[in-house]
Formats: structure tokens, C-alpha cells, sequence
């Protein structure tokens, strides 16, 4: 019977072949991409939690089992990695819906700044995408990486709570409960889902604030991953039919992470070495 392609590709990596390797983070990149991106809130450290996570996939590659998909075995380094590792993290003070409500309260003050109705559009855009997943940093990691994988990700609950280490029970409770409460303050704060806020009165005083940078557009210049192409990707994941609110319009990116170029310049160094030093300290 013929080898499963994965194991071949697995087996190869472990013998020394990085392109098979580069084809095995390839896969995952952009899933972990758009999860760390949901989890940190923001593109600079979604970019740096990617490349640390796969790192940590490349290092611990030999302990892998295989008695699921490595797809899935990355997922549990990422979950575990981004709800635990907090010594990168932007967002070190705890966000909350009172604390971005009161925010967006606050009359918002009259600036001469004009734009053109294609900019205006372009930078409203960024706004919205921005607030979005600022917003998301007012859940505590762990129920903020339940709502993700709920809504985004549309992972079932067997799944979910397997990542989570709760029960499929446990996760769903919670995601319905977490959806609550991000559902009431869309609704009273979001203009796009019927709330107060206009994200295009906003953009002088968010430029004012430097929350918005027109020169620097991080969601505009990002690469847009055809929905599809995720849920090929993911094919051996399970998904939920229902998605929520405005979350469910939230596009999915490619991950900017180079695996030949990652490879390549971690070979030719010290640091893989001492990351394996250190992980067998760690795993002691």
C-alpha cells in the first residue's frame, strides 16, 4: 500500500530534506498566520508569534507521533502558544468592552482633514479591520482563542475542545456565552452591525490618535487568501455552518513567512542548536 503523502514528506523532513520541510510549513503558514493575527490583534506581532510557532513545529518535529494531522499538531503548538506566552504580546495591559466602550464614547472632536471618497473608503476600511481585531483583545486569551476558533475557524466542538483541553460540552457553553457578550457590544457600539460607531467619522481622530496610519496601511497591503484555499487546507478539520455577526466577513491573509528562506537562514546559524538546548531544558 502506498505511504500516506504526509508521512513521506515527514519522514523526509526528519532525514534532512528541507524542501520537504518548506512544503510541510508552507501548508500550516497561513492558518497560524491568521490565528496568531485574531490572537495578538495586530500584524507586526501575528508575523512574530508565525515564525516562533513554526519554529517550535521545526524543532519539535521528531516528537511528532503522528497519530493526528500535522495540521492539527501544529494548531496545538499555536493554541498553547499564544494563550500562554504572553513575553511578546503588544496588548500587556488587560483591554476590556467597558474600557473600548468608554473610548468610543467620547465625543469625537471636529479636525479640518479632508479626503477623497476612494481614500476615505480605503482608510475606513483599515479602520474597521483594525478596531475589529482590537476588539477581540477585550476577551481573556483563552476565551478569545474559543471565539476564534468558533466563528473564524469554524472548528467543531470535538475538535476545539481537544485544542483547548476542556470538553466539547465545556466549549460550546462558553463559546455561546462568549458570543453573548461580543454580540451586545457590537450591537450597541458597531455601526457596521447597527451600532453607534461610523468608523468614516472616525478616521481624523484616529489619525490624530495615531490608531491610523495613512502612510501605513498594514490590512491593505497584506495578500487576501481566497477563502476556499483555508478550507482546503484545513479539509481534515472540522467546521461549524454558523458564523457570527461581523466576524464572519473578516478576511483571511497570506502569510507573509518565507519556509525556503526561514530554513535556510536557520540552518546557517547558531540559534536551531540552542533552541534545541533549550527545549530539552524546557521539556525537563
Amino acid at each position: 500500500m502506498e505511504e500516506n503523502p504526509e508521512k513521506q514528506l515527514i519522514q523526509a523532513s526528519l532525514d534532512g530534506d528541507t524542501d520537504s520541510l518548506a512544503v510541510l510549513l508552507a501548508e500550516v503558514k497561513n492558518s497560524v498566520f491568521n490565528l496568531s493575527l485574531r490572537m495578538l490583534g495586530n500584524v507586526f506581532d501575528a508575523e512574530d508569534a508565525t515564525q516562533e510557532i513554526l519554529l517550535k513545529a521545526v524543532t519539535n518535529l521528531s516528537s511528532f507521533n503522528q497519530q493526528s494531522r500535522f495540521n492539527t499538531w501544529v494548531y496545538r503548538i499555536a493554541v498553547n502558544y499564544l494563550i500562554n506566552d504572553h513575553k511578546k504580546r503588544a496588548f500587556r495591559e488587560q483591554l476590556t468592552f467597558d474600557l473600548m466602550g468608554k473610548d468610543l464614547e467620547q465625543p469625537i472632536p471636529k479636525l479640518d482633514q479632508q479626503f477623497c471618497e476612494l481614500e476615505e473608503t480605503e482608510l475606513a476600511e483599515e479602520l474597521k479591520l483594525s478596531c475589529t481585531n482590537i476588539m477581540l483583545q477585550c476577551l481573556g486569551p483563552q476565551d478569545r482563542c474559543i471565539f476564534i476558533l468558533g466563528t473564524m475557524f469554524k472548528m467543531k466542538s470535538q475538535l476545539a475542545g481537544d485544542l483547548l483541553q476542556m470538553s466539547p460540552a465545556t466549549y460550546r457553553k462558553k463559546l455561546s456565552r462568549i458570543r453573548i457578550r461580543m454580540g451586545n457590544f457590537l450591537n450597541i457600539y458597531c455601526g457596521v452591525a447597527g451600532g453607534s460607531c461610523d468608523c468614516k467619522k472616525r478616521i481624523p481622530f484616529a489619525i490624530q490618535q495615531k490608531r491610523l496610519n495613512p502612510s501605513q496601511l498594514d490590512y491593505s497591503s497584506l495578500k487576501k487568501l481566497d477563502l476556499a484555499e483555508i478550507m482546503q487546507q484545513k479539509s481534515n478539520m472540522e467546521f461549524l455552518d454558523e458564523q457570527t455577526l461581523l466576524f464572519e466577513t473578516l478576511t483571511h491573509y497570506q502569510s507573509p513567512f518565507d519556509p525556503q528562506k526561514f530554513l535556510k537562514e536557520l540552518l546557517e546559524s547558531k540559534q536551531l542548536s540552542e533552541l534545541i538546548t533549550e527545549e530539552a531544558i524546557y521539556d525537563l
